[in-house]
């Protein structure tokens, strides 16, 4: 475990150059087929991993994605993630990031540092040229997590510990000119997780030490070529008897300002997050897709 830790800048670092390296050699999907990046660095929205394979590789091409994430709630708690992601040949993904959240007034100064390793197979379909076809693009996914601070925190608040995996199911599907000539995305996901808050106060707890099967849905619309809007739900597990853990929502809205570069602001609703209630806020992020 010491090992992922200390190396995990150093293969995010490879995974960016390695990026940087096929940038010239740009995929050939369409805009915004990648999706953004999610909070644990899967190709999605930002709660919640979508079916989509990240970049804009074909199934001849390797694709990716780079992006930083921060987030700010009402209660000063802030967010603030870095990672990378591979795509290869519209069919596998591999992805890496690191977020680390600061603890507001509740530990003043102190922050929590969670690592997550990701992995995403594309089982069947595809989200976007199937169009004569119902059926959705389905992926499997599995997310390994390391809280590094596990000890500080969510030890002392119940949690059982300190690593964990995340196993899902993804299903995407484009309908092209489904509400008054623009494009919708719909995504569904079950998740089977014991995380708390995502992983940042450890995995299990007194309540619960169990893997949950829970649910996350987003929908979005191309309001235009390089505009997109939508909203999430995403289900979170409740382990701790120390505190109440909520679902998570967002309202969502990207820009494209050029193929290769994507931002994405959205108001945020985390419901109670330790001894904080109503923690809303915002978080903004910038990502580079090829």
């Amino acid at each position: 475990m010491r090992l992922f830790t200390s190396n995990l800048s150093r293969l995010i670092t490879i995974f960016a150059l390695t990026a940087l390296a096929l940038l010239a050699h740009a995929g050939d999907r369409l805009l915004a087929t990648g999706g953004v990046t999610q909070i644990e660095g899967a190709a999605g929205g930002g709660l919640m991993p979508w079916a989509v394979i990240s970049g804009y590789g074909t199934d001849k091409q390797i694709g990716g994605s780079l992006f930083y994430t921060h987030a700010e709630t009402r209660g000063d708690f802030k967010l603030d993630t870095t990672g990378v992601s591979l795509g290869f040949f519209n069919r596998v993904e591999v992805s890496a990031s690191q977020a680390r959240f600061g603890l507001s007034d509740t530990v003043p100064g102190e922050q929590i540092r969670l690592n997550t390793l990701g992995i995403k197979l594309r089982v069947l379909g595809d989200a976007v040229y199937e169009q004569d076809s119902w059926l959705p693009q389905v992926s499997l996914g599995a997310q390994y997590k390391y809280n590094e601070d596990f000890n500080f925190v969510p030890k002392a608040l119940g949690a059982s510990d300190r690593s964990g995996v995340d196993y899902y199911v993804a299903t995407s599907k484009l309908f092209l000119g489904a509400i008054n000539g623009y494009n919708l995305l719909l995504n569904a996901n079950l998740h089977a997780t014991k995380a708390n808050q995502f992983g940042i106060l450890g995995f299990g707890g007194d309540r619960h030490d169990r893997y949950r099967i829970l649910p996350a849905v987003s929908a979005a619309v191309m309001l235009s070529d390089n505009w997109l809007i939508g909203t999430e739900f995403r289900d979170k597990p409740n382990n701790l008897s120390a505190y109440k853990e909520n679902s998570a929502h967002d309202i969502f809205m990207t820009w494209f300002p050029h193929r290769n570069v994507s931002i994405t602001g959205a108001y945020i609703d985390l419901g109670r997050i330790a001894n904080k209630d109503n923690q809303t806020g915002w978080y903004l992020s910038g990502q580079i897709n090829y």
